[in-house]
């Protein structure tokens, strides 16, 4: 694969799943895997018996995939398996739940400040766990910017969720604070998404099993940076769930991400680029390390930040406020 080279995933999904053809819009969650419009398991989804967390996880989600690559960069940049994370914006806490099932010394925190959407998650991934696994799984209700969890090996900020955060010097704050919740050679992983058409107003439909996602680009600005970008469900039975998520970003730059966390005192960070399957031109689903990328029309990126082996703090970052520790749900 040529350095850089432009594997071109959608970039609809606030996790990718499977490689796909760039050539279309940015829109992040599409993969290979073509599904049927119609029936599923006998009954027909329609907006008025539809879940949107359930859609959503299976539009956009690929926990399995998103854990394995915990896994590798843990190996790359720890020298050892990570046992402890920490997933921020958890949401349904689904990437925790995958992440304790897999090896009996996991453990992992999910931070979200959204009641209802950690009581759907616990009714729907952990309340019939064996006991064994749902003990290794906290759930706190808090915010990121202040939430204090000592000494984890791995915190997720996955989904572009981080780019809720619209000024540099809050975007600071929060991977301030992350460093500070990391154990010594810790890392911080998160994605971005980019491209020209990132810059568009567009929609972009994907057809699943019984539904169509939509991204809807909603508004961009490129004075400020700020994006609306919005989900929608629709049925075959004309049916939709419109606005089922409403994101409002700012669209932040590699470059951008990687100053702050230097800023905030990361030793070093590392941007992972994905391949290219030479015979059909789409993404090969392998991200590695890389310093040139190509300009095109859409991209996804991972970057791996490291805390400096001592759990000390990289030259010229001030430390950030001392703040309250979050109540455990």
């Amino acid at each position: 694969m040529p350095p850089g080279h432009c594997a071109g995933r959608y970039l609809s999904r606030p996790m990718a799943k499977k490689p796909t053809k760039s050539s279309a819009r940015a829109s992040k969650a599409a993969g290979t895997r073509k599904a049927p419009r119609g029936r599923r398991t006998g009954v027909w989804r329609t907006a008025s018996n539809s879940d949107r967390h359930e859609l959503y996880e299976l539009a956009v989600q690929e926990v399995v995939s998103e854990c394995d690559f915990i896994d590798r960069v843990s190996r790359r940049h720890r020298g050892k398996a990570t046992s402890t994370i920490r997933e921020d914006f958890c949401g349904t806490a689904k990437a925790c739940t995958e992440w304790a099932r897999r090896r009996p010394t996991n453990r992992a925190i999910g931070v979200d400040l959204d009641r209802s959407v950690i009581t759907w998650g616990e009714h729907r991934h952990r309340a019939n766990l064996p006991e064994s696994i749902a003990r290794r799984i906290t759930i706190l209700e808090a915010n990121v910017l202040e939430v204090e969890t000592p000494g984890v090996e791995a915190i997720l900020a996955m989904n572009f969720s981080y780019f809720i955060f619209k000024d540099r010097a809050t975007l600071v704050s929060y991977f301030r604070n992350c460093l500070k919740s990391l154990a010594p050679d810790g890392i911080l992983v998160c994605d971005a998404y980019g491209g020209s058409e990132a810059h568009s107003e567009v929609e972009e439909e994907r057809s699943l099993d019984g539904f169509t996602y939509v991204w809807d680009q909603n508004q961009y600005n490129p004075i400020t940076g700020d994006v609306v970008n919005h989900i929608h469900f629709r049925f075959p039975d004309g049916s939709e769930l419109k606005r089922a998520f409403t994101y409002r970003w700012r669209l932040w730059s590699l470059p951008e991400i990687q100053d702050a966390m230097r800023e905030a005192g990361f030793a070093k960070s590392t941007v992972y680029w994905e391949g290219t399957d030479q015979r059909s031109g789409t993404g090969n689903g392998i991200f590695r390390p890389s310093m040139r990328g190509e300009a095109c029309a859409g991209w996804i990126a991972y970057i791996v930040a490291e805390k400096a082996r001592n759990g000390g703090r990289s030259g010229g970052a001030k430390r950030g406020r001392n703040t309250a520790k979050a109540r455990k749900k």
